[in-house]
């Protein structure tokens, strides 16, 4: 029995029949287990490889039914004879098995074998033994996911290492034509691997191809340019150097296949160090070693159009200036420009660094796997002159001889892409002077803590430098014509540098749509991602990079958020979407935060940007219908607690519905101004919040929504309100609601009367009553009243407004809500003022303000002293009114009722004149 992994996923009999493993998903299954032999996977971790980021809601009973086939089919074919066993270990599955069935462990055995041989001929017959056994691309025949795909490519990059060195041993013998053969057919499909192209150049040079080998630098140095916009490294630039100078270099020859040795007299592998002036006598063949270059030049070229950034450039050279070595965290999000500030900052101080600048992207947060800072630190050493025949053996000793060489220089390192501070700490240079730039989307706080590292955050472009940087890219005269376009391009791109330049990109190569046309579309929220993209190359692709690299509990709350329909977010917010505890909630926002997937703004409060949020969104579409449901009843519970806040004493306007659920605590309001200043900062998201609630035919927490929001459509009524009540009220009527219809009717139609649109107030305001008192809502019946009331004294109307107000008393007292009836005692105060019955109003004042008293809330008491006020004068109890007008004045001021202040002092005035 034997297991394969090294090509397509597969069991092979004794007789090396294949048996028939089933569905993608269970040969992906028994990759991952055999990619962790004799040790435990957890379920979690198999589910996330075999559905990636989206698993059924039955994914633990798929998962087991997979399990049990395959133990049906080792059973079957006597799996156990050759001690193979599938175990479950509480929550995980283990595959028990002699590690020496599986063709990968074999594959690292035979390497293994071949990198300790001193013999070359017997090193390629191992490599060759040990390459045999691939067929084919690691993994095949399973699903795609980035577990699996990582595995795969780190089996891929242990066989393209076997070929380079299968090849090298060809070298050693003088082999050069199958040297070439070997590495032409690798580096067709890895045109950007350097050292393979640089190893595939040298031996075209060394089997006279000098042509051949320099159009494969041309090509590649093109190809790195086009797809990564970086130059060639150190390997393949001193490769292209030898060919120049005709002086290709060759590893040691060993004494076996030298002129005068005989088999076994020399090792090529571990040559011994010599003195200076030595190595050729030693080595008759070896040509002379080129000087090592007096300082390296690793950087990438200048960012093209780069814009502003002038307090994150200044942070950078203040580090510089107060810290002889500073090492320098430059984070923020995905597409944000990290890169960009540190190329540009280390172009714009070269002259600072004469003993030369280092950079390597890491791939932190990248498609392909992260670099190993051992391979980082060979190609450090090469640049900085060590030959790879005297380059150290292990980690500890690369680290050692990377720092010495760095130290007492005048050095720039830029660790670009970095996942976190593992991958950092080794690279770090030695000595003062090197300073240090590491970007990364990980805040790095660890090497604060380590090392004293400067933080340099990098957030998303404001307004002005998101145009100034369209006009770079596009042409400033583009931009100039279509000013007011171009702004709203930024903000729908959130001033994200990346989203910015595909805009830009897009607009370049569609040249007859002009950028008023382009806004117009990047406003579609279901489109914006998708225009947002080109190539592979977009903001989708970037932030799906962040996603896939965060912990398992930020990964689970990112797929959560997609419902959520504002910037602002906190904690209870992030529960309810989640169905999780706050606690919870809070532990997975700071990692989405560490990540700079969203923005901490205060304790547990953090802003979701609108194009992470549509991602977030894309990767459900249509949404968690539950977590859709979670997070609208969340907002509606939290819009009573804020009604009850900005509005005290005052009963629900609407009760909610049946089934609500109650998925986490709701914030708490300490007073009206705390509640109001909410009611305005989600206004919003509140306004997604229904749309989302419509587009979902749940149309009973729609229209709730809308209506439970009046304190802040009083309080701000000229606000433009018209749309969202409307809204509110077909859904009111598509839920068949008649006393929700009445209250939006009621509400509407005195906006529309403040608004000045009389008719079509009235239009809403004479249906009101009636439809509140089929529903049986009293106080709604009485509310409706008091706002046609309004409407008819606006217009005109004198003796229609008394009636209507005395009904609306009376109605509010038979429903027992203290709040409607002090409501209708201020209206019928101001009426009887109006109509000159004073000592009526009077009563009436008085009446209200003894159902005013705390806790409801002080503007009420404000206008009904004022009122009452007014009304003492009128009577001529001069005294009285100027207490009562002062009152207010004072009670206006200690609550900030500014307006409420204004029409005390106005009444004060015109006493005195009077």
């Amino acid at each position: 029995m034997e297991f394969r992994v090294l090509g397509a996923v597969s069991l092979m009999t004794e007789c090396g029949r294949p048996l028939e493993l089933g569905p993608a998903k269970r040969r992906s299954l028994l990759a991952v287990l055999l990619l962790r032999p004799n040790a435990a996977v957890g379920v979690e971790s198999l589910t996330r490889a075999l559905w990636d980021e989206d698993p059924p809601r039955h994914s633990r009973t798929v998962l087991q039914g997979h399990v049990s086939r395959l133990r049906a089919l080792f059973a079957e074919h006597g799996a156990q004879a050759h001690g193979v066993e599938l175990l479950t270990q509480g929550s995980a599955y283990a595959l028990r098995l002699p590690e020496s069935l599986v063709d990968a462990h074999r594959f690292g055995e035979l390497h293994r074998l071949a990198r300790k041989e001193r013999e070359p001929a017997r090193t390629v017959r191992l490599l060759r033994e040990a390459l045999a056994l691939w067929e084919g691309p690691a993994l095949g025949g399973t699903v795609g996911g980035p577990l699996l795909e990582t595995a795969a490519h780190g089996l891929d990059e242990m066989r393209l290492t076997a070929v380079e060195e299968l090849a090298e041993a060809h070298t050693l013998l003088g082999e050069h034509a199958a040297a070439t053969a070997l590495l032409h057919a690798e580096a067709a499909l890895n045109p950007l691997r350097e050292p393979l192209i640089a190893a595939l150049m040298l031996a075209l040079g060394r089997s006279g191809r000098q042509s051949d080998a320099l159009d494969w630098f041309h090509r590649t140095r093109k190809q790195l340019a086009d797809q990564l916009g970086v130059d060639p490294g150190a390997v393949l630039t001193d490769a292209y150097t030898a060919l120049l100078r005709a002086d290709v270099p060759a590893p040691p020859v060993p004494a076996a296949v030298g002129a005068s040795a005989g088999p076994g007299q020399a090792s090529w592998a571990h040559e011994e160090p010599r003195e200076a002036g030595e190595a050729d006598a030693a080595v008759p063949h070896a040509p002379a070693r080129p000087h090592p270059p007096a300082e390296p030049q690793l950087l990438p070229r200048r960012p093209r159009c780069f814009t502003g950034r002038t307090a994150e450039l200044a942070a950078l050279d203040r580090a510089l200036a107060e810290d002889p070595d500073p090492i320098v965290t430059v984070t923020g999000s995905a597409g944000v420009g990290k890169t960009a500030l540190a190329l540009h900052w280390a172009h714009r101080h070269g002259a600072r660094f004469p003993d030369g600048r280092l950079f390597v992207d890491l791939h932190g947060y990248s498609a392909i796997p992260a670099r190993d800072t051992t391979a980082v630190l060979r190609e450090f050493l090469l640049a900085l002159g060590v030959p790879a025949e005297r380059m150290p053996d292990s980690p500890q000793a690369l680290g050692a001889r990377y720092r010495e060489l760095t130290s007492g220089r005048r050095m720039l390192v830029v660790l670009d892409n970095a996942r976190d501070c593992e991958q950092v700490l080794p690279l770090l240079p030695g000595g003062d002077g090197c300073v240090t730039l590491v970007t990364s989307r990980s805040r790095l706080g660890e090497l604060v803590v380590s090392d004293a590292a400067r933080p340099v955050q990098v957030r998303e472009l404001p307004a002005a430098q998101s145009t100034e940087l369209l006009a770079a890219v596009l042409g400033a005269d583009l931009v100039a014509a279509e000013p007011e376009a171009a702004a709203r391009l930024a903000r729908l791109c959130d001033g994200l540098p990346l989203a910015l330049r595909v805009a830009a990109a897009r607009l370049a190569t569609r040249p007859h749509q002009g950028l008023a046309a382009f806004a117009g579309e990047l406003a579609d929220e279901h489109t914006r991602l998708d225009l947002l993209n080109v190539g592979s190359t977009g903001v989708a692709a970037a932030l799906g990079l962040t996603v896939q690299h965060l912990p398992e509990p930020a990964r689970r709350m990112f797929h959560h958020l997609g419902p959520h329909t504002g910037a602002a977010l906190d904690t209870r917010t992030a529960a309810a979407l989640a169905g999780c505890l706050p606690s919870q909630a809070a532990a997975a926002l700071d990692q989405l935060a560490s990540a700079q997937l969203v923005v901490e703004t205060g304790p547990q409060a953090y802003v979701l940007h609108d194009l992470v949020r549509l991602y977030a969104r894309s990767l459900a579409p249509g949404y968690d219908p539950e977590g859709l449901l979670r997070l609208l009843d969340h907002w509606m519970r939290t819009l009573l607690a804020a009604c009850a806040a900005a509005e005290p004493g005052s009963e629900p306007c609407c009760a909610l519905p049946t089934g609500t659920r109650r998925a986490a605590p709701v914030r708490s309001f300490t007073d009206r101004a705390d509640a109001l200043a909410w009611f305005a900062a989600e206004r919003d998201a509140l306004r997604g919040a229904v749309e989302s609630a419509v587009d979902a035919g749940l149309h009973d927490r729609a229209w709730r929504l809308v209506l439970l929001q009046w304190p802040l459509i009083v309080w701000q009524v000229r606000d433009g309100w018209v749309p969202l009540l409307q809204q509110g009220l077909a859904c009111a009527e598509l839920d068949g609601d008649a006393g929700a219809q009445s209250r939006t009717r009621a509400l509407l139609g005195w906006v529309l009367a403040e608004e000045g649109r009389p008719q079509e107030a009235l239009v809403q305001l004479e249906r009101a009553p009636g439809l509140a008192a089929l529903a049986g809502d009293t106080a709604g019946e009485a509310i409706a009243r008091i706002n046609l009331a309004l409407a008819l004294t606006r217009a005109g109307e004198r003796g229609r407004p008394g009636d209507l107000l005395a009904s609306a008393l009376a109605l509010a007292e038979r429903a027992g809500r203290s709040d409607t009836v002090t409501l209708a005692h201020q209206h019928l105060t101001q009426h009887l003022l109006s109509v000159g019955a004073p000592e009526a109003a009077a009563e009436h004042a008085v009446r209200g303000l003894a159902l005013a008293a705390p806790p409801m809330a002080a503007p009420r008491r404000v206008v009904l002293r004022t009122l009452y006020g007014e009304a003492l004068a009128a009577t001529g109890r001069r005294g009285e009114a100027v207490r009562q007008l002062d009152d207010a004045v004072r009670e206006a001021r200690a609550h900030s009722f500014e307006e409420g202040e204004s029409a005390a002092r106005a009444a004060l005035a015109a006493l005195s004149r009077g």
